[in-house]
């Protein structure tokens, strides 16, 4: 038998007001702190918050490096600012992803609009292969026809206001990303630490300029595409990892673990996680007692859930399908779906 419920768990917590009592009631969550998170809703929102905000000050950051750029004609500087720009953009898909990941399940999109996320990150890498691909052009075409960089002061302060700017806004998004599970928030703050060292080798360009050295600012310029070209894999394979259902072995493990301890388990032959947004779905298939009764299988198979729920962190759902303890001799109750199998 299986069983999926996608609701609250709730647990009496005696001396708390009925307004209190009535909001836990709604509220998924979880006993342990450090495991303690938002509903789907309030993670969404948290994110969109993230993006807004971070959106803001990396628009501020190009803008200034922007007015720089068109004094100076620094091609360094106009990498970091393209790179800067496609970050500041890439906040606008994931947005998307964000408000559509809000929407309820439909018949067509039976598991709801999670899987946006997924697209978002890929939409973020391409961004980055841009950037990458744009300031190298730019860097190559400087190296053949080499020109002076003019008000080199002003390049080092823009070089400055960049790397300030990228470190606040990764700090920001990995930390939110973490703490509700987005690959592809996570990905997007990467790409903005990044953009902060790049920025610092455009520091290191205008000191070689205000030496003398013409062609400091193409090889600076060369330098920030190889950086981006390193945020780029790791980006990349985040975001392949999370479209191809890939979940931490440890998330798994955890889940045996908890599993193994729910008072009539005796075993687990199946347990499948993926993540869909930035929230996990479980599909599990349990060993119980052959003599237990229907309702006997199904308290269990419904505490192995809620056990799931508390131990997973940012577990929604999870199907568990309760299979008898084989006996010897008897024929496996699984044998007619044989031919159904795939090699």
């Amino acid at each position: 038998m299986s069983v999926r419920h996608e609701h609250p768990h709730p647990h009496p917590h005696p001396g708390t007001s009925p307004r209190h009592r009535l909001r836990h009631l709604l509220t998924p969550h979880s006993h342990e702190t450090a495991d303690k998170l938002d509903s789907a809703l309030e993670s969404s929102a948290r994110g969109l918050r993230a993006l807004w905000i971070s959106l803001v000050v990396l628009g501020v950051t190009a803008l200034a490096q922007a007015v720089v750029v068109a004094a100076s004609g620094s091609v360094a500087l106009l990498g970091d600012t393209v790179h800067n720009t496609a970050d500041a953009l890439t906040a606008v898909p994931l947005a998307l992803a964000f408000v559509l990941g809000r929407r309820a399940a439909t018949r067509r999109f039976t598991y709801g609009y999670g899987r946006a996320e997924d697209l978002a990150g890929i939409a973020i890498v391409l961004a980055i292969a841009a950037s990458a691909a744009f300031a190298c052009w730019t860097a190559v075409d400087r190296l053949l026809d080499p020109r002076p960089v003019d008000h080199v002061p002003a390049v080092a302060v823009a070089a400055l206001v960049g790397f300030a700017g990228n470190e606040w806004v990764a700090r920001y998004r990995i930390r939110v990303g973490r703490a509700i599970g987005s690959a592809a928030l996570v990905a997007d703050g990467l790409h903005a630490r990044t953009d902060g060292f790049t920025s610092l080798a455009v520091l290191l360009g205008a000191g070689g300029s205000a030496l003398g050295w013409q062609l400091a600012d193409p090889v600076v310029g060369l330098v920030i595409t190889a950086a981006i070209a390193l945020v780029l894999r790791d980006a990349a394979r985040e975001v392949f990892r999370r479209v191809m259902d890939a979940v931490d072995p440890a998330l798994v493990d955890r889940a045996e673990q908890a599993l193994t301890r729910v008072p009539g388990v005796r075993g687990v032959s199946e347990l499948r996680l993926r993540w869909i947004g930035h929230r996990l779905r479980a599909e599990v298939a349990v060993v119980v007692d052959g003599g237990a009764t229907v309702r006997e299988a199904h308290r269990i198979a419904v505490d192995a859930e809620h056990t799931l729920l508390h131990a997973v962190p940012r577990l929604t759902a999870a199907l568990v399908h309760a299979d008898p303890e084989p006996v010897p001799g008897e024929r496996d109750p699984h044998l007619p779906l044989a031919h159904h199998a795939t090699a």
